[in-house]
């Protein structure tokens, strides 16, 4: 089958709104997270959240909206989106730049654009009321476009004039991962050129807060404290929202246009717990087969591997689930170094793939392993994997980025290191 390289790569994140600032932030162990202004109520048991700096949303009216100047939009696209799509439209410019891609190659037949968002609750929540108590004659004419998980996709579509295959997917927390893996297998089965892989969610309490009826979100208030995974002190994760987006392309299409070339996407595995609506199988054993799925498809030897970006959370029964599994998969022999880098950035939801898929590159383009935060005791559970508590010399060629959510739904991705070779 045709080879899939990364060309591009784009980040709104808690950690940063550019390459540079992510490499930095994941390099010294910067967090993303602080106290969240929309949690300071007693209505909000959790305090804290992965906030995206530089955008402000103050009202649901597209006007109120401030966000970087070098993101040009018209009226006519900026009144469609959520925050969601609007960060995604600048992680995508990003990405557009980087991998040197032509008006003409973006909007082409043979390239598409893979994408998920839980979409926007807080604009479906101020769509419904105005439909409530006002009636439907004063609901805003966007007001489906701009708030459901679509909204996403149709924008980007839009804005970019997108020809090819455009998709939305709605896997919950895996859900920018199976997009990556469904992007992937357009390439190289041939059917398209060019993918964009897009991850994005809001950042607001209507995202975030709901997480804390089932008792997931840490309630620490201190930012360099929480989030904390594999840590025996661990209580639950931090939110977070932003965008990222990933250039996948065949490998010749990018050669023969002189295109930067980052990685390669190896191949990809996917699997079910058939366990629990939410929590995952004590054993892992989903999230194992996943990663088994993965070294088959990417014709990979696990001694291979030297980087897992863990799923884990911080919730107590998720973090030792996927050190369980990985101990199942690496036995006694090699196994790969492990952190979280959700500890810096918070969770990202439907994000949470794409970001650290996106991260998984960076690892292996700059050529270091990200530290899992804000560690002070080992959870013995944990410690049956070798967890980064602190930086290591290694400069990864293999890496993995495992994505979990409910249902009990697993992907694992596989990339390597670009070394220009066969």
């Amino acid at each position: 089958m045709k080879r899939v390289a990364v060309t591009g790569l784009g980040f709104i994140t808690s950690i940063g709104n550019s390459r540079r600032q992510v490499v930095r932030s994941l390099q010294e162990c910067l967090t993303g997270v602080e106290p969240f202004a929309e949690f300071a109520g007693p209505d909000a048991p959790p305090k804290l959240a992965g906030t995206v700096k530089g955008f402000q949303f103050p009202t649901a009216y597209f006007e109120d909206w401030q966000f970087p100047a070098e993101y040009k939009l018209t009226r006519e696209q900026l009144r469609p989106m959520a925050p969601n799509s609007l960060y995604a439209y600048g992680a995508m410019q990003q990405a557009i730049a980087e991998a040197k891609l032509t008006p003409d190659q973006v909007s082409n037949p043979r390239t598409g654009v893979m994408c998920a968002s839980g979409g926007s609750m807080w604009l479906a929540y101020e769509n419904m009321h105005t439909m409530i108590t006002r009636g439907v004659a004063r609901c805003q004419p966007m007001a489906i476009v701009n708030s459901i998980p679509g909204s996403l996709y149709i924008n980007l579509v839009t804005c970019y004039k997108i020809k090819g295959g455009a998709l939305g997917f709605s896997s919950a927390c895996s859900s920018s991962a199976h997009a990556l893996g469904a992007a992937c297998d357009l390439i190289r089965l041939g059917r398209q050129d060019v993918v964009f892989v897009v991850g994005a969610e809001d950042c607001n309490k209507f995202n975030i807060l709901p997480f804390a009826a089932i008792r997931a979100l840490s309630l620490q208030t201190d930012p360099a404290k929480t989030p904390c995974a594999f840590d025996v002190k661990r209580d639950g994760f931090v939110g977070t929202g932003g965008a990222a987006v990933l250039v996948l392309e065949e490998l010749e299409h990018a050669k023969r246009r002189g295109a930067p070339v980052a990685a390669e996407v190896l191949g990809w595995g996917q699997s079910a717990d058939g366990y629990n609506v939410l929590a995952p199988d004590p054993d892992g054993d989903g999230l194992k087969r996943a990663m088994e799925n993965a070294f088959h498809d990417a014709h990979l030897a696990k001694e291979e591997v030297d980087y897992i970006n863990a799923h884990a959370t911080s919730t107590t029964v998720g973090d030792v689930s996927e050190c369980r599994a990985i101990r199942a998969v690496f036995g006694n022999g090699k196994t790969p170094h492990v952190s979280s880098t959700k500890s810096l950035t918070g969770h990202g939801l439907s994000l949470a793939g794409a970001m650290e898929a996106g991260f998984c590159v960076l690892a292996l383009q700059e050529g270091f392993i990200p530290v899992s935060a804000h560690i002070t005791q080992l959870d013995p559970q944990c410690a049956i994997v070798p967890i980064v508590t602190k930086p290591v010399p290694d400069k990864p060629r293999i890496t993995l980025s495992n994505s979990s959510g409910f249902g009990g739904t697993n992907v694992c991705l596989a990339f390597r290191r670009w070394e220009n070779g066969p």
